[in-house]
C-alpha cells in the first residue's frame, strides 16, 4: 500500500495563520499516486451500496472515481442553488454563519445504499449535512470515506457519532 501523505502538500498558515493546509492538488497532480488513492478507497470501502455521494467540490473527482472504479452511481451533493429542477436541502453551521447542502429530490429511492465521500473531513460539518440529506431522502448512508482526516478537528468522531461508520487513507494531526 502506497502512502499518500508523501504526495499531498502542507501549506502552513493559510487560510490563517497557525493553519497547516493539507492540499489534495498535489496528489490529483501525481497519476500515480491518485491512481493509488482511487484503489485503495475501493479496497477499504466494500461494495454494499448503489452510490456514491460525492460533496462539492473535490469530494466529486474522488467520487467519479471511485463510483467509476466499482461500477456505481455518483450522486451529487451540490452548494445552495446549483441544481436544476426538484431539490432536497439541509443547512448547516459555518464557522460564521450557515451554508445549504442539496441534491435533485428524486436522485435517491427510498432504501438506497449510499456511499458518502469527499476528499478530507475537519470537523464533520459537511458531511454530517450530507449524511442528513441522504436519510431526509430515504436512502442509507452506509459509511463515509475520506481521503484524509483531521482527527484533532473532531469530524470523524462527530459523524460516528451519528451513526455513520468512517473510513480515510490518512491522518494529520492538528489543524
Amino acid at each position: 500500500m502506497r502512502d499518500l501523505s508523501a504526495a499531498i502538500r502542507t501549506i502552513p498558515d493559510f487560510p490563517a495563520p497557525g493553519i497547516q493546509f493539507r492540499d489534495i492538488t498535489t496528489l490529483l497532480l501525481d497519476g500515480a499516486a491518485f491512481g493509488a488513492c482511487i484503489e485503495q478507497l475501493a479496497a477499504v470501502v466494500g461494495e454494499d451500496f448503489n452510490l456514491v455521494a460525492g460533496i462539492e467540490a473535490r469530494g466529486f473527482v474522488f467520487a467519479a472515481a471511485l463510483a467509476h472504479s466499482l461500477g456505481k452511481g455518483v450522486l451529487l451533493l451540490r452548494k445552495r442553488n446549483k441544481l436544476p429542477g426538484a431539490t432536497l436541502g439541509v443547512n448547516y453551521a459555518l464557522e460564521y454563519g450557515q451554508d445549504r447542502i442539496e441534491m435533485h429530490a428524486d436522485a435517491v429511492a427510498p432504501g438506497t445504499r449510499v456511499l458518502l465521500v469527499d476528499d478530507l473531513i475537519a470537523t464533520g460539518g459537511t458531511a454530517k449535512a450530507g449524511a442528513a440529506l441522504i436519510r431526509q431522502a430515504g436512502g442509507v448512508v452506509v459509511r463515509a470515506a475520506f481521503v484524509i482526516d483531521l482527527p484533532d478537528l473532531g469530524g470523524a468522531d462527530a459523524l460516528r457519532a451519528d451513526g455513520v461508520e468512517v473510513v480515510a487513507l490518512v491522518a494529520f494531526a492538528g489543524h
